[in-house]
Parts: structure tokens; sequence; C-alpha cells
């Protein structure tokens, strides 16, 4: 049962079913929406929530299904059943293209059976439908809509007739005009044209009798007339006749193809009802979409558990002035199935009993709802709502009377089934007997077992509410300071109306609001002290456990990075330990073997001295080889020279120390050969070194590196994957990487680090930032990595 007629209006759901319809691509859809209505049928909500659920589904993974031409058929098949009737080519061409779908969306679940399988049932309404009707109607009718010459033996030969007897009137009426020009009969300008479905002559009127034929029009001056030359009159005629055979042969093959579509009327109704019925769950699901809805779970147990519900039309609304809405967490069930909502004016209670009643409206009639989706709610079989002012003034009825009217609606027909929704409990008359009356009304509604969400500012109500079980209090919460709402629901605890408080800052008279204070009385302003100094203690602990949080969840990733890297450390010196006692023993066995091979030469040598000598020789050049410890070839100081750059001059760069020629320079840019490489670097990056100290630096970059930039550009990849790497690995590697490619006048490189848990990703970019070669950092393009793939932009 619905209460009151006007309910759809109340809770705002005629809007919805208005951007329903706009999501709609046919009439057919919108037929749907408007029969859209509340059920309170398990298995029928059930059922529509899991079609709209999947195509929703559909809609995201980005399945090609079939969008346009849901066409109602319909008209079409009333023209049809009438015998000796015929549809025109434009009709079968409709029928056409909706059997096209038809077809499109049989062959999209019959290969996704399992995937969508509550919309594949569907299908049932098809299952007498004959799809050798599309065949037939594609052997007659083409992709443009026209009928194909070859749809008969007889209209292709009429047709081949006409084109034939079309080119000898042009070659006719060409060589007539040719003749009639020469002869001067027409304009310079003129040109042959039709007039009457005929080819005709411009003739000036001066010169009309001098050229045989018929007179079909003049010009509007009188100074031209329009003739058909005698020559082409009688083939003329003759593809007029041409035209009536090729039309009555046209109607005889249609009237045998509505004969074939006559008996499958019936299957093509259904057909019809299956386009119509799929446009509107594609107009749910994609309503769906852009409100962010989901499908919640449905129990049998009586409940309504939402968290982060949100009014979709004012989440729309705010949106588009740039604001956020604020979710609200709603919980009715067992002892706690009546909400008691107050608060302060314009502080959010009317809209969170507005959000409830639509969402649970949208739901029983098969719609998904903006909630989360770890959400629970139930079915109701009443649904209840007074909200606003309802004067009659045919029935003279005051808006508090109307009110009454509604209440005693609730009093007699609400039950356990029942979810009822009343705004300003009590309000419209003298608050201490409207107080009363409300009290009682509450009483007598929460003895019937009722769900619901009450609004409210008077107190006893709020008092009732706590002390008896199946009703619990809920507080709009206010910040008293900002005098601003914050639009968030509390359950468990009453709200201030904040009536003195928002007075005083205001800045209303000290006396009135004494005044004020007294007719209250005190017991009744220090419980609205209370309320108030629990509200702002809340806004401060809430603040503090945000904080607190934060923290905490910084605290655990740091950890987590800690213990990573420690483990990392700890596996690397393992392997480092065991690399290097492999290393040891395979030294250790080369310097026997040599020590052997010395003793036994020095004994086959018989303690020749020259032989001892160069044996010896040999083993001290073999230890050489095997010290760990070798002289690091020190860097000789480079004198720096000053002056100007010029072309010729020897430079290093400041900061890799690279030496280059000097090759163009313009401006502040300078053109630079590093051996077999060219590059642009700025001035400020340069300074001049003397070609004497050129050589020394290069003998001495050769002996500590062997640097080839030729093997380096084949070598070098501007790519470096460090997927699966630890974090102390990773660093050396970078450096590296970088440091070649700004040597190799590189200016785009790529690192790839994936996603996970971001780690890597942000050692790569946290290392990158402090490296003076590198200009910029960004993702990579979302198709191509996104936030796994770093692009860095040398300078």
């Amino acid at each position: 049962m619905l209460y009151p007629r006007n309910l759809e209006h109340k809770v705002n759901f005629i809007k919805v079913k208005e951007l329903l319809k706009t999501e709609c691509t046919s009439p057919l859809g919108m037929q749907y929406v408007d029969r859209l209505a509340f059920s309170s049928d398990f298995n029928l909500v059930t059922k529509l929530l899991d079609q709209t659920e999947e195509f929703r589904q559909i809609l995201i993974s980005g399945d090609l299904f079939p969008s346009s031409n849901f066409t109602n058929l319909n008209p079409y098949l009333e023209k049809a059943k009438l015998e000796n009737a015929f549809l025109d080519v434009e009709d079968f061409y409709e029928i056409k293209l909706s059997l096209d779908t038809l077809r499109g969306c049989i062959s999209f679940f019959q290969k996704r059976e399992e995937e969508y399988p509550v919309l594949s049932q569907l299908l049932g309404l098809l299952m007498d439908l004959d799809m050798g009707l599309l065949k037939a109607i594609e052997l007659i009718i083409d992709e443009k809509g026209k009928m194909r010459s070859n749809a008969s033996r007889e209209l292709q030969l009429i047709r081949t007739q006409i084109l034939y007897e079309e080119s000898r009137l042009r070659k006719v009426m060409d060589r007539v005009f040719k003749e009639a020009r020469a002869k001067g009969l027409t304009t310079e300008d003129s040109a042959i044209t039709v007039r009457s479905g005929r080819l005709v002559i411009p003739i000036a009127a001066e010169n009309k009798r001098k050229l045989r034929g018929f007179i079909h029009d003049e010009s509007a001056t009188g100074q031209t007339v329009f003739m058909e030359p005698e020559e082409a009159l009688d083939i003329n005629n003759e593809i007029r006749d041409l035209e009536y055979m090729e039309r009555r042969e046209i109607i005889k093959i249609l009237i045998q193809l509505t004969d074939k579509i006559r008996p499958a009327i019936p299957a093509l109704r259904k057909a019809t009802n299956f386009l119509g019925l799929m446009d509107f769950i594609r107009a749910k699901a994609k309503f769906a979409q852009k409100t962010d809805s989901c499908r919640p779970e449905i129990t049998k147990e009586r409940q309504l558990t939402w968290t982060k519900a949100r009014h979709p039309l004012l989440e729309m609304a705010l949106k588009s002035q740039g604001k956020n809405i604020v979710p609200l967490d709603v919980k009715l069930s067992g002892h706690e199935r009546l909400l008691v909502i107050s608060g302060p004016n314009a502080g959010g209670k009317s809209v969170t009993l507005k959000t409830v009643a639509l969402l649970q409206y949208m739901l029983q009639c098969g719609m998904l709802i903006p909630v989360h989706p770890d959400s629970k709610s139930s079915l109701f079989d009443n649904f209840f709502i007074d909200i606003g002012d309802e004067q009659n003034l045919e029935n003279d009825l005051s808006t508090y009377s109307s009110h009454l009217m509604s209440m005693k609606h609730f009093s007699l027909f609400a039950n356990k089934k029942t979810i009822l929704f009343i705004d300003e409990f009590g309000t419209g008359t003298e608050p201490q007997f409207g107080g009363a009356i409300a009290e009682s009304i509450l009483l007598a509604l929460n003895k019937l077992g009722a769900y619901g969400v009450i609004t409210t500012h008077y107190g006893n109500l709020k008092q009732i509410a706590n002390k008896n079980q199946g009703m619990v209090n809920g507080a709009m919460r206010y910040d008293v300071d900002k005098l601003e709402p914050l639009y968030q629901l509390e359950i468990g605890k009453p709200g201030s109306s904040f009536a003195l408080e928002i007075a005083s800052k205001i800045g209303i008279p000290r006396e009135i609001l004494k005044y004020a204070k007294e007719q209250i009385g005190e017991e009744r302003v220090r419980y609205d002290r209370l309320l108030t100094q629990v509200e702002n203690e809340k806004n401060q602990y809430s603040t503090l456990l945000a904080d607190v949080k934060a923290k905490e969840r910084l605290l655990k990733t740091r950890l987590q990075e800690y213990n990573e890297l420690k483990e990392t450390m700890e596996t690397t010196k393992k392997r480092y330990l065991q690399e290097a006692k492999q290393e040891a023993k395979q030294l250790l066995d080369q310097a026997n073997k040599k020590i052997e091979a010395t003793i036994r030469e020095i004994k086959e040598g018989k303690a020749e001295k020259e032989v001892t000598k160069l044996v010896r020789k040999d083993l001290e050049e073999f230890k050489e080889t095997v010290r760990p410890e070798k002289n690091v070839v020190k860097s000789p100081e480079i004198k720096i020279l000053g002056g100007k750059i010029g072309v010729g001059d020897w430079v290093r760069l400041k900061d890799n120390g690279a030496i280059a020629e000097v090759l163009q320079v313009k401006g502040n840019e300078i053109e630079l050969s590093i051996g077999e490489l060219k590059s642009k670097v700025k001035l400020s990056r340069l300074e001049k070194i003397s070609q004497g100290e050129v050589k020394k630096e290069k003998k001495a970059a050769a002996s500590r590196s062997g640097y080839n930039t030729n093997e380096k550009m084949m070598d070098y990849s501007p790519n470096l994957d460090l997927r699966g790497k630890r974090g102390e690995e990773i660093l050396s590697l970078i450096q590296t990487f970088v440091d070649e490619g700004f040597m190799l006048g590189l200016k785009d490189l790529r690192i790839v680090h994936g996603k996970g848990n971001g780690i890597l990703r942000d050692l790569t970019r946290n290392f990158l930032k402090d490296m003076s070669q590198v200009r910029h950092m960004e993702d990579e393009h979302a198709d191509r990595g996104g936030a796994g793939v770093t692009l860095i932009t040398l300078k």
C-alpha cells in the first residue's frame, strides 16, 4: 500500500523518471519508464535488480551491445495484419533494422550466457521468432532502404529497359538541344531540364513555333517556354509506361513479402517488447553508472543498513556547482526501527529523510541505488510518507488537519511490513498539544512494529525515543563556532536545535535571550547546553581521531618499507658473502695449481738458475693478477681557462666531467662533439680547458673506465625495468641509467617500476628529484602503464 496518491511527487521520483527517459534511445523504453512501479515481491525486485546490475557490468566491460534501431514495430504490424494490405518499402526497412538489432542481441547473449544469466533468460521472448524473415527482407530491401532490382526477374527486366530508354532519350534530347541552340532558338545559359517528370528544352517564347513538340510549362515572365520535342514524346511515354509497370511489380513483391510477415505478427510483438525492455534496462544501468549506484544485498530479515548513501538528484545539483555531497550512514533494524532525527533548522534533517525515502522507493522499483556495495536492505509492503504542506481547500482542511489525516491512516494501516516517513512531526498547532499528540502517535506506531524515519524539534519526542525499545535518536551534527551545519547523521543521541546559540551569534540582545531562558526553564536550558557541549567535544575528538588514523597509516607504511629494506639488505649480504667465498675458493685453487706447476717445472729443470728465475717471475706476475688491492688511478687536476668559449675550444661539462669540442655557438646554446656523439647544452654547464690538459684527461678517463661512446650507443636502452628488484638495488641502477643517457645526449627516458604498493615508484621518483640531469617527470599514458611507468625528460 502506498500513501498518499502523489507519493512519487513527494519523494521526487518523478524527476528520476524524467532522467531515465533521457537515457532511453526509443519511445519503447520510455513506455517502460512510465510503467515503472513500486513492488514488494521479493523475487520480482531481485530479478529486476539483477538485470540492471548485469547490464551495468556490460557498460563497464565495454562489450559491444546493439545501441540503435530499437523501433516500435506495432504500427507496422497493425497495418500488416489486414488481408490484402501491404507494407511500404520504408516500413520493411524499419523492420529490417529492428530484426538486425534483435539478431545482434541474440548473438551477444548466446556467447555470454554464463556471464549474464539473468539477461540471457529474456531471450525466451524471442523463442518463436524466425530470423528467416530477416533474410527474406534482406533479399528484397538493400542497405539504403531501396528495393533491390533483382527482387524479381520481372522487376530486373523492367528496370533494365527503363535504363535503356532513359539513355536513348538523353541522346535524342542532346541532339535536339544542340540543333535548337545552333538555330538560335535557346539562350546561351539554358540547359535541358525537367517539367512534370519529363525532359524538356527551354525555348524563347518567340521561337516556340519553330520547334515541333509539346509545351509543358513557361517561365514566370513568359519569355521562355519548356518544350518536349516531338522525337522524345514516344520515348517519354514508353518510360512512363515502364514506370507504371515497375510500380505494379513493386506492389506485387511487397504483398508477397507482407504475406510472409503476417503469420509472424505475434512473435514480432514479443520481439518489440524485448527491444523496449532492453532499452529500458540499459537506461536504468546508464543512470546507475552516472550516479555511481550499485546493488545492495536484499535480505528477507527486516533491516535497512546503508553505508555512504547519497541523494542522486542532490548530488547532481551539487556537482553542477562544483560541490561535494556528504554521504549518510543509516541503520534501521531490530530494536532500532524508528529513527527520530533532531537538530537545528537547515541542518539536513529533511534531506536525510528524503534521501532514505527516495532510495528505498527506487530500490523497490528495481533500480540500483547510490550506496556502498556492502549495504543491506529489505522490502516493505507499505510505504507511507507525510512531508510538506497538504492544505486542502476543497475539503476545508488546514495544514495541521491534513497531517492528522495522514497520522490516522498511518495508525490504522501500519504494521511490521511498513516503512514510513514523517517530516517535522507534531508541528502546525500549539506546541504543548501538538507535542502530546505526536508523542502518543509515535508510541502507537512503535507498538505496531513499523520502520521509518521521523524528524522533529520536540524535546518530549527525543526523550520518548531514548526510553523506548524500538526507537532510536539521531542528531544532525552542527559546528556551533562557525554556525554551519556539517550534514552528518549521528545515530544514538538526540540533537539540539541550537536556538539560543544561533540567536546569540546573530546578535539578539542579551536581555531578550535572558527572558527567553527564564521562560524555557533552567532544566531545559541545561539539557540543551549539555547537548551543545557534547557536540563540541564530538567535533574535537573526530578531528583528533582523523589525525591519529592518518599518522597510523603513515607509520604502517613506513614500517612495511623498513621491513622490506631490512629483508633485502640481509638477503643481499648473504648473496655477496656467498659470491666472495666462491671467488676466494677459485683464486685459492688457481694459486695452488700455479704453485704446483712451478715446483714441477723447477724439478724438471733440475734447479737451473735461468729456468728458476723465469718460473719465479711468472709466479710473481700471477700474484699481481690476483692481488685484491689495486691502485686507483687518480684523476689529474684540470686547469680551467677563463675567457669566452668559441668554436674549436675544448670544454668540460661541470656536472659529469665529460670532455668535448665546441662545434657551434648560438647564444647560450652550444653544440658539442663528445667522441662520435653530437649534443646541444647550455653555456652555463660548461667550463673552458686547455688543449694540453685535454690529452691528459682523455688518457686518465680511458684508464679509469675505458668508456666507448659508440659501444654505449649500441648497447644502451632508453627503457629500464625495475620490477622485482629490491629498494637498495635500484638506486645504483637508476644513477647509472640516467648518467649514461645524459652522456649520450638522450632527452627522453622511461623507467618501468609497476604499481603494486607504490614503494618502488616512490623510491624512484624521490631519487630522481635530486638528480640535476632530470628536468621533468610524469606518468606514462594510462593505456601504456599509467602510474606504473615514469617518463623522464633530461635537461
